[in-house]
């Protein structure tokens, strides 16, 4: 393999996250309580948060400093490799330059184990017993099931119910781990149960196993909820990777023009993109940052900018975000970590003040991307991870139909070989584009009663 490896020592493991709270032009609309519409203070969030998230979570300063026992865990893994993608690039025959950031190396096999340890920690210290949580494709479930056991807390998960049947190895992974596995939506719970009895073939969808974990965590003083991305301390965490990112290019003398990062809530978009838009926003940089989502759950492309619920039921404090509505049950599509129906409420402001943008992609076009990528840098990615692939291709292809040298950075936020039914259904023929009709779209908007939020905070 024609590969260029850039490599950081233990020692230059970042020591703080960076939070781009503070550098945004326009800050974030507040979070509002869901029964009285009035905007939440820490006392309503400490039943499912320990209270030193819940400061990472409103925080407007820029370094945040990452505990000693996190950086020892991150040691495991990290620094992770950036790759300069020479085969890519020479089976594309573009001028472009392209590295990826390559979080697949992490011990549940892609970036989610930089929060998961974050939080675990918090949590431990705060004498915790037991976590809840959703997950989609299990990529979050596995690394929180890696991250308790090393705090010795106990973990309770709630797969979404397609992605549960689809990926039956990440299951087992959790189950290794020490976690209770569920397929979502359950009768374990209100919100599972009320599912079922209107849909009984009920796919699932994250929004519903978010409530039934938040349920759970809700209903015992000694359990505490976890989320995998969306949230603002979530996003801060993962900045660890742009951070390293930083360093690796600046020793290989080259700075991105594009950033590509595949989008289901924004963790790892933000992971890799937020500490260079800190040159863009601070230095006027001249910087593209693109989140590239499912064309069958396309919030940031053809969702609506208002306030909505994190979850299908209705528990969580509603969000200012880009959304399809909560009530929204995206197609089962392999992609189940990007099937989510609402995007983090900073990077809904940041799409909003148009510093980043954003593409939808369909699947086989990702599909082909992966597999392309397999075969020439030795990698099969996970298929949220193909969306950055395919649009990666589409800049590379770009710049050679315009006789233009640019550097492009993206992430590979995890490997798929979990994943490999997704590419054996890719091969037969199984997998089809899901085409989202206005009527599909708009069913999950129809019963919003949240106004329209039509300019950017002042």
């Amino acid at each position: 393999m024609d590969s260029k490896k850039i490599t950081l020592s233990e020692k230059e493991i970042p020591q703080q996250w960076y939070n781009i709270q503070a550098d945004m032009p326009n800050k974030i609309l507040p979070p509002l309580h869901p029964a009285t519409k009035q905007p939440i203070g820490p006392e309503d969030l400490a039943p499912i948060f320990p209270m030193e998230l819940i400061k990472q979570e409103v925080s407007q300063e820029r370094w945040v400093e990452i505990p000693e026992e996190v950086r020892k865990v991150y040691q495991i893994w990290r620094p992770t490799p950036l790759i300069r993608a020479l085969n890519l690039e020479k089976a594309l025959d573009t001028p472009a330059k392209i590295y990826y950031k390559n979080e697949g190396v992490s011990p549940s096999g892609s970036h989610k184990p930089n929060t998961a340890v974050a939080q675990a920690y918090y949590n431990k210290v705060e004498g915790v017993k037991k976590l809840t949580t959703e997950t989609g494709a299990g990529q979050w479930g596995s690394a929180l099931a890696f991250a308790t056991q090393m705090f010795g807390i106990e973990l309770e998960v709630y797969m979404v119910k397609v992605s549960y049947r689809q990926k039956p190895y990440r299951k087992s992974l959790m189950n290794t781990w020490g976690a209770n596995v569920f397929a979502s939506p359950t009768d374990r719970t209100n919100a599972g149960r009320k599912v079922l009895e209107q849909f009984p073939d009920s796919p699932g969808s994250l929004g519903i196993a978010i409530s039934e974990a938040i349920e759970r965590a809700a209903s015992d003083e000694q359990t505490k909820y976890s989320l995998g991305s969306v949230l603002n301390h979530v996003l801060m965490h993962q900045t660890v990777i742009g951070l390293e990112a930083l360093k690796q290019l600046e020793k290989a003398g080259d700075f991105p023009d594009v950033i590509v990062a595949p989008f289901g809530g924004g963790s790892n978009f933000a992971g890799i993109a937020f500490p260079f838009l800190h040159y863009k926003l601070t230095e006027n940089k001249n910087l593209r940052a693109v989140a590239v989502e499912p064309a069958s759950c396309p919030k940031l492309t053809k969702g609506q900018f208002r306030y909505d619920f994190g979850d299908t039921a209705g528990l969580t404090p509603l969000l200012p975000m880009y959304t399809l509505g909560h009530n929204f049950i995206p197609a089962p599509i392999h992609a189940g970590g990007l099937r989510y129906h609402g995007a983090g409420v900073i990077i809904s402001q940041l799409l909003k003040d148009e510093i980043i943008e954003a593409v939808a992609l369909h699947q086989l076009e990702c599909f082909e991307a992966g597999v392309l990528f397999a075969k020439t840098e030795g990698i099969v990615p996970a298929p949220e991870s193909t969306h950055a692939i395919a649009q990666v291709i589409r800049e590379a292809k770009q710049a050679k139909e315009e006789g233009k040298s640019k550097t492009i950075l993206f992430n590979l936020s995890g490997h798929g070989y979990f994943d490999m039914q997704a590419y054996t259904d890719f091969f037969e023929g199984k997998l089809k584009d899901h085409h989202l009709t206005d009527e599909e779209l708009f069913s999950g908007l129809k019963n919003l009663d949240t106004p329209l939020i039509e300019q950017s905070v002042a």
